[in-house]
């Protein structure tokens, strides 16, 4: 994901107030020394829960989830996915002791053999450029790749544990947190009618600078053809580089004359050269179909749509984006024209959307 920057240190201050919520006890030290029961509150006793009471207001409970919003649902996710891990560490090494099959083979070091038979047989590795060249970026790959496999590896052997009876699980997942977002000025891939069949929505907010933005058109473009009648796809603009707001106001100006998904795509090709020469904007709107060339360039000139880029960008701050692609996906309500769903971040695999487009399309199979 392309992000905005942000001081490490509130993140790693923003995760440790979350860890201690997130891992709320349930029995809580009442001032002489003995526990507070919350069972009335909190289900089941000693175990983890990922909604937990963290105040009473005048007798009545907050929970965590009452304190959500974007940005601490997102750390929420990554916190349990960090605690996943560890928690499944934890036990496949306890275990192991009294049942050797769970045990797995530690990260082995990379060698110099390593990088040097990756070097020299991974097909078109030469042609980046040579071994001392390419040495460090190749001890890194290798690391990460050995580091996925060895976690594949535990995540195998835990539920092997689990499957056997020899641990109960208890962590969960942080509970969903649904938004609403307007549609706005958003440009719609497919046109209204018929709108009530498109149950859902997915929503983009992008950077033309982005080159995560730029990987991920291939998905929705696919997407786009897997549900063609059931979800509405639509593009705001996140412009997080200055140089960028030019684009999205260019491409808002091919909207006037029917030509926005044409340049949009074009432009995703090769928008830094855009974003360097007008001529070349000016050749690559033409071959996206805009007929009226002076009336484009006027429009450019005149920042004719610098308020709606600028509208985009506030809409998505207050909804708590941080950097793009950054995507909303939930029920499509017609009548007022807004989203309720969640959000996600970054060139994720198409699993994932198809995963949340069928959440939505049929809430009753989960």
């Amino acid at each position: 994901m392309h992000g905005i920057s942000k001081a490490g240190g509130s993140i790693v201050l923003a995760v440790l107030l979350l860890n201690f919520l997130f891992s709320s006890p349930l029995l809580a030290q009442d001032k002489s020394g003995g526990p507070e029961k919350l069972e009335e509150k909190n289900s089941l006793l000693g175990t983890f829960i990922n909604n937990p009471v963290v105040a009473e207001a005048d007798g009545q409970p907050i929970h965590l989830d009452d304190l959500k919003n974007a940005q601490i649902h997102e750390l929420m996710v990554r916190l349990y996915q960090m605690q996943s891990a560890q928690l499944k560490q934890k036990v496949v090494n306890f275990l192991s002791q009294t049942h050797p099959e769970l045990k797995s083979q530690t990260i082995q070091r990379i060698q110099s053999k390593d990088i040097e038979n990756f070097y020299l047989n991974e097909p078109g590795i030469q042609d980046l450029g040579d071994l001392d060249q390419l040495r460090g970026q190749i001890r890194n790959y290798l690391k990460k790749m050995r580091r996925q496999g060895y976690f594949e590896d535990l995540k195998k052997r835990y539920q092997m544990a689990v499957d056997n009876g020899w641990v109960v699980d208890y962590l969960k997942p942080p509970n969903d947190f649904r938004l609403q977002a307007q549609v706005g000025s958003a440009m719609l891939w497919f046109k209204v009618k018929a709108v009530e069949n498109r149950k859902v929505f997915v929503m983009e907010y992008s950077d033309f600078l982005c080159p995560f933005c730029r990987k991920v058109q291939g998905t929705l473009r696919d997407l786009r053809n897997k549900y063609p009648e059931s979800v509405q796809f639509g593009y705001r603009h996140f412009p997080i580089h200055q140089e960028a707001r030019d684009l999205s106001e260019a491409v808002e100006c091919a909207r006037d004359q029917g030509r926005f998904w044409e340049l949009q795509s074009l432009m995703y090709l090769d928008s830094r050269r855009l974003q360097q020469s007008k001529p070349e904007l000016l050749k690559y709107a033409q071959r996206a179909g805009v007929r009226n060339l002076h009336s484009f360039e006027q429009c450019l000139d005149s920042g004719k749509y610098q308020k709606r880029v600028e509208k985009d960008l506030e809409d998505g701050a207050a909804l708590g984006i941080q950097g793009t692609p950054t995507f909303i996906i939930g029920v499509y309500n017609h009548s007022n024209a807004t989203i309720n769903g969640e959000m996600f971040s970054g060139a994720v695999p198409p699993a994932k959307f198809i995963n949340l487009i069928e959440k939505y399309l049929n809430p009753l199979q989960e």
